[in-house]
């Protein structure tokens, strides 16, 4: 994992677009983490929590839902980046997601993240759209391509 990045208050956004922000940590994406989230989404899907058929499915193994993986970008981002002097920062949205590759059980992932854009929203608040990459350890494409909209107030 590369140092946290710093950012010196919302305005401090601006100086940093086009800029990457670094890398998270590699975590291991477990076959009870992908239980627990089929659970509270109701999404059961074979592929996720059936390994013994998922076995002989299209991936090999199961898999993590694409959602889940997606879920991950705020704990990947929170390791990569913080804002001194926000008072608070709000998940405003997703201008676009994307899953290229599955996200095997058992794999290793981490987030990469570089600040595509910062505007001022008022009373001191920037909007940053912060372009993530999941990245899945040893394989060739990203589990997950997003734009995360997050908004930082003073």
């Amino acid at each position: 994992m590369s140092a946290q990045t710093a950012i010196d208050g919302p305005a401090g956004l601006h100086a940093l677009v086009g800029s990457p922000l670094g890398s998270s940590a590699w975590m291991t994406i477990e076959q009870p983490d992908v239980d627990s989230f089929a659970a509270v989404t109701r999404d059961e899907q074979w592929i996720h929590v059936d390994p013994e058929r998922a076995a002989a499915g299209p991936f090999g193994s199961t898999i993590a839902h694409g959602y889940l993986t997606l879920s991950l970008c705020s704990h990947f981002l929170e390791q990569i980046f913080r804002v001194d002097g926000a008072a608070m920062a709000v998940n405003y949205g997703l201008n676009r997601v994307r899953f290229p590759a599955p996200v095997p059980v058992g794999a290793r992932v981490r987030g990469n993240a570089t600040l595509a854009a910062a505007k001022d929203v008022g009373g001191g608040a920037v909007e940053a759209a912060v372009a993530v990459e999941v990245e899945v350890e040893g394989a060739p494409k990203p589990a997950c391509v997003a734009e995360a909209v997050i908004r930082f107030y003073p």
